[in-house]
């Protein structure tokens, strides 16, 4: 359905992100940026960056998933951060998500997010 591709002469991040991706022809989902809230509007782990990360994540793929997909679909997440010191626990918990179907990945630190609680959002596109 995708290949990853790492070119040799670009830095290699590893089981962090994918350089790039080429998929099939087909339907792409694109995914409005997530936050970490619940069914009920509640936000999900205040002050905490890996609850908050886990709960987009889960948003994302309930999103994917109402189209017949997976996780394994997506290619392309935008991640907006509010602080750089959350990084180490972002991305700790995007790699425990992706386990090896590595999207592409920009990340953008941000001074602030739609509530003042939130710490991450996220916005994905998926190849179906």
């Amino acid at each position: 359905m995708k290949k990853i591709i790492r070119p040799k002469q670009i830095w290699d991040p590893g089981n962090r992100y994918a350089q790039g991706i080429v998929s099939k022809p087909g339907r792409l989902l694109f995914i409005t940026g997530q936050t970490a809230v619940d069914g009920r509007g509640k936000t999900v782990g205040k002050g905490n960056i890996e609850a908050q990360t886990r709960a987009v994540l889960k948003n994302i793929e309930a999103v994917v998933e109402r189209t017949g997909g997976s996780r394994e679909n997506l290619v392309a997440t935008t991640s907006y951060i509010t602080d750089a010191k959350h990084l180490g626990g972002f991305y700790k918990s995007r790699r425990e998500f992706f386990a090896g179907a590595l999207p592409t990945s920009t990340t953008v630190i941000v001074k602030g997010l739609s509530r003042k609680e939130f710490l991450v959002q996220i916005e994905a596109i998926a190849a179906l």
